[in-house]
């Protein structure tokens, strides 16, 4: 009881390996790695192993080995191969997508932003075998799909930021390029661009549910840690007693706000919040430039944004500033 008292401390329990249920006929071998990490059982389950990867895993880290040696190479070269300069200057470094002259043309040339198109091609590649493999090994063990389609919500704001809304537009440019402060200046400019992205209302949605959504994850998270001297990190086991972590867990929120979620509405709360932010963030995007040309004067329109002079007030030049001026 006393090791729970700090929020610190975690207990590891290591049983036996366990190497999970029984495959389905026609399936490939696990990989069976069995080994126990200390480290790892302080943030997680410390067994490593066993490990699926079948053939859109292998695929998966194929393709997206291959995205990341592109944008590597380019960024590397652009510093002419000075291992210091491009450790150093990484977070700068960029890989840009094809200027505007070239519309929606695939056939760009290498250094023009081919290199994009290319890197973006096997990234994108990647990203969609993992969804794939995430999905088969769901419907393998008999589990609902719902980290699939959560990943899918991700994928599509991806996809409409870097696929969609440049297909709509009719450019390439309008896609987001590779790099670190690369894609913070091009979420700056467009915004700038198309009248201040934070009257989007949609971009509001997607606020709103990602400060939710770490609201309610924190909530029970601390709930969850709160009663783990009881056994509540048991949630199934525990939902059908009385007198446990669960109850205690209920009663709590009920006697401070008055109102308790389920073990299962919670998490069930938490998807959606999660899965709202990705959603309703790419609907934004797609909107942008296609649908509404300016934010700010979209958000006068509607009574969300307040209406500033259209030009400057005049200001009094002092006489003194005027005659120093003359001399």
């Amino acid at each position: 009881m006393g090791s729970y008292s700090s929020i610190y401390n975690r207990i590891q329990v290591r049983g036996p390996f366990d190497p999970g249920v029984p495959m389905k006929p026609g399936s490939d071998e696990r990989i069976q790695s069995k080994a126990f990490s200390y480290w790892l059982g302080k943030i997680g389950d410390p067994q490593l192993g066993p490990l699926y990867l079948g053939w859109s895993g292998a695929a998966s880290l194929a393709f997206g080995f291959i995205a990341i040696e592109i944008i590597g190479l380019n960024m590397w070269a652009s510093v002419d191969w000075d291992p210091y300069a491009f450790v150093r200057n990484i977070a700068f470094l960029s890989l840009d997508p094809p200027p505007a002259k070239y519309g929606l043309n695939p056939l760009v040339p290498l250094g023009d932003g081919g290199w994009w198109i290319l890197a973006g091609f096997f990234l994108t590649t990647s990203i969609l075998l993992w969804w794939v493999r995430s999905y088969t090994r769901a419907r393998a063990l008999g589990m609902g799909t719902h980290t699939s389609w959560a990943f899918a919500s991700a994928i599509f704001l991806y996809l409409s930021l870097g696929l969609f809304r440049p297909i709509l537009m009719g450019s390439w440019s309008e896609a987001v390029p590779f790099g670190i402060i690369t894609h913070l200046n091009w979420t700056a400019s467009v915004s700038v661009l198309y009248g201040n992205w934070y009257y989007n209302p949609f971009h509001m949605l997607s606020i709103v549910f990602l400060y939710g959504s770490t609201m309610l994850f924190a909530m029970h998270g601390a709930t969850i840690l709160a009663v783990s001297r009881f056994g509540g990190e048991r949630e199934a086991e525990e939902i059908v007693d009385r007198g446990t972590a669960a109850e205690r867990g209920a009663l709590f929120w009920r006697w401070t706000m008055g109102f308790n979620a389920t073990f299962e509405s919670i998490h069930r709360w938490a998807w959606w919040f999660a899965v709202l932010t990705t959603f309703t963030g790419a609907i934004g995007v797609l909107l942008t430039g296609t649908v509404v040309d300016n934010w700010y004067l979209w958000g006068v329109k509607h009574g969300i944004a307040p209406s500033y002079p259209s030009v400057y007030p005049s200001f009094p030049i002092p006489d003194e500033a005027t005659r120093s001026v003359m001399q």
